[in-house]
Order: structure tokens, then C-alpha cells, then sequence
């Protein structure tokens, strides 16, 4: 990546990531300063891309974030049940609401396999409660605005989006047994028919 301009000359970096593009109707037609948008990347990239990798195997790193409803959510209050664990990149955006719906549908199949759904995105948890409400999910969503979580499994890395290099979620299924191993890796994940596959995966495991 090229670099263009002085640092000293922003006054205020930042790290363009998709949120930043899906909020404007077209990436296309939305311009950034040449140097400014160069700066920022090249600023920052080292400090907000993170190196952590997590292998099947590994122990799942425990968090402690709030909910939709705002109630801190622990990964080590589930110790005995089996976790599902996915990261998804925006609320109300195609892939992520269908992602969302098709995990609403197949609960039940889960919570029959002592399985519980976390989903995690970096939206609010008052986003959080709007994607529920409108498109009348089931599942306990949880809120990493900082990227917690999302550095914790390695999913905030480099990705291209609309044209662009910038980094962003890449949406990622762990599948985390009662003893918190990780058990399966699901990444760059093609919502079609995921779920199901997902779903197959729990019942190999002993519970």
C-alpha cells in the first residue's frame, strides 16, 4: 500500500472499516481525500491488525461483554454446555440477518444438544435490540464495540470490501465444547447452509 502525504497532518486518525462504507449508499460513489484516507491506514494498521492465531485445539479465550439488554455476558458461565460462538459484521445488513434468522430456526435443534448461540458483532447493544426486534431473532447478541473479542479469536483482519482494502470482521463460526475447547473453525464463512452444517458438527460431539 502506497503511502502519500504527511502524518503530521491528521489531526484525528481513524481505520476505515466496512461499517464505514455501508452506512453511505455507494462506496463507489463516495470519495476520501487521497492522502488523508492513505494516512490513516498506514498510521494505524500495524496497531489495529491483530496477529492472534486460534487453532483447533486451543482453549477458547473466556470474555466478559454486555448483551442487547445489557447484562454482562461471560463465556465461562456456559462451562458444561457446548458454545457456538460467531462473528458477523454488521446488524441488519443481508448475509448477517440471514445468518441470525437461519441460527433463530434451528435453536431449538441446538438447545436439544446442550448447545447455546453467541452471536458477536461491534455493533451497540441498542443496534443489537433493533435487529432483533425487526427482524425477530432469538439469540443472545453480544456488543464488542472496542474489538475485544474480535482481536481475542483473530477476526479483525485485512479484508476487501466493495473495491476496498480495509479492515473488518471476517465472519467466523467456533464451535466450543463443555470443556471450552475449540472443537471447529468456520472461517470466511458462506451464509448459505452454514447453520445446518454447523447443526451436523454438534451432533458428533458427546455432550
Amino acid at each position: 500500500m502506497a503511502f502519500l502525504g504527511s502524518p503530521s497532518k491528521v489531526s484525528t486518525p481513524f481505520v476505515l472499516d466496512e461499517s464505514f462504507f455501508l452506512e453511505k449508499e455507494s462506496a463507489a460513489t463516495f470519495s476520501v481525500n487521497g492522502k488523508l484516507y492513505f494516512n490513516f491506514v498506514v498510521n494505524k494498521i500495524g496497531e489495529e491488525m491483530n496477529e492472534k492465531k486460534i487453532n483447533i485445539g486451543d482453549n477458547a479465550p473466556d470474555f466478559c461483554l454486555l448483551d442487547q439488554d445489557e447484562k454482562e455476558t461471560c463465556l465461562s458461565n456456559y462451562q458444561g454446555k457446548n458454545v457456538i460462538l460467531y462473528f458477523y459484521p454488521k446488524d441488519n445488513t443481508p448475509g448477517c440477518s440471514l445468518e441470525a434468522i437461519m441460527f433463530t430456526k434451528y435453536k431449538n435443534e441446538f438447545e436439544k444438544l446442550n448447545t447455546t448461540i453467541l452471536g458477536v458483532s461491534k455493533d451497540s447493544c441498542n443496534s443489537h435490540r433493533k435487529f432483533i426486534e425487526n427482524k425477530k431473532i432469538n439469540l443472545t447478541l453480544i456488543s464488542d464495540t472496542e474489538k475485544e473479542i474480535h482481536k481475542k479469536y483473530g477476526v479483525w483482519k485485512l479484508k476487501k470490501f466493495m473495491g476496498k482494502e480495509l479492515l473488518g470482521t471476517i465472519r467466523t463460526t467456533f464451535l466450543i465444547d463443555t470443556k471450552g475447547i475449540i472443537k471447529k473453525i468456520w472461517s470466511n464463512v458462506r451464509v448459505k447452509g452454514h447453520v445446518e452444517k454447523v447443526l451436523e458438527e454438534v451432533k458428533k460431539l458427546k455432550y
